[in-house]
């Protein structure tokens, strides 16, 4: 499809076109931007012009160029500290952010129907009930987590699925009157899969961070377990490490909490 321009000056309808294409489903953040070529054939403009818009796109860093790949989309990352539990509500709106959460999917059921993975973690027998959530956690409308999260029902008895749709560190400390004393996480990088891509706006394949963790209560009960997906070029996680460890006699101390909370 060839589009045109039909006011002047041409290199400042450029720019204004240009921007509004960066982040819409078309080049999500993170995805490769159109080529200089591609600039002069889809606008009709002249290859000259087409680099002065990818430059000032450039500098005004909504766009980034990397040597030998080319022009993408860059990122806005939250800046995320490993060392506490952190809330993605909270985070989002430290930084200038409006943090929003999709809902997708609300149940109660059977530990067994979530599998052993979670039974065990939550420590609840094959036929004991839990709560059993998706949801997308967006920021400024930019998805960027995907979390499923499962709870043993008997520590939030009666929660809706209204509810879930904003902070649960809220929600558990003031209305279940529970104290959360910290968790424990496995991080992994991954590739994410055609649903988790679609959810997340960004190409299959894309890096991700995936967090399986599992929180307690302060009296070391547990509370939740999750597995949650970071977009790899929406986040950047922040830690402190302590001593070197000697002749292998274990890991530099180090505290790594996190959670989309």
């Amino acid at each position: 499809m060839v589009e045109t321009l039909i006011r002047t000056p041409v290199y400042q309808q450029l720019n204004a076109i240009l921007r509004s294409l960066v982040s819409t489903p078309e080049f999500p953040l993170g995805s490769r931007f159109l080529t200089e070529r591609e600039i002069a054939a889809r606008f009709l403009v002249s290859r000259a012009t087409a680099n002065k818009a990818i430059s000032n796109l450039v500098s005004e860093g909504v766009l980034e160029f990397r040597k030998g790949m080319g022009t993408f989309v860059r990122g806005h990352r939250l800046d995320t500290d490993l060392r506490a539990l952190i809330s993605f509500t909270a985070q989002a709106q430290a930084m200038g952010k409006v943090p929003t959460t999709q809902v997708l999917d609300f149940r109660l059921q059977r530990a067994e129907e979530a599998g052993a993975e979670v039974a065990q973690a939550l420590g609840l027998a094959a036929d004991e009930p839990l709560v059993a959530m998706t949801r997308l956690r967006l920021a400024d409308a930019q998805p960027l987590i995907l979390e499923w999260r499962w709870m043993a029902s008997g520590l939030v008895p009666d929660l809706t699925r209204e509810e879930v749709g904003g902070s649960l560190y809220s929600l558990l400390q003031e209305r279940f009157q529970l104290t959360i004393g910290g968790c424990e996480q496995a991080i992994s990088a991954v590739n994410l899969d055609r649903d988790e891509a679609h959810h997340l706006m960004t190409a299959v394949g894309a890096a991700g961070l995936q967090i399986r963790s599992t929180g307690y209560l302060s009296d070391h009960r547990p509370l939740w377990h999750e597995r949650t997906l970071y977009r790899g070029d929406g986040y950047t996680f922040i830690n402190r490490l302590g001593h070197v460890a000697r002749h292998g006699g274990g890991a530099a101390q180090s505290s790594s909490v996190i959670s989309s909370l």
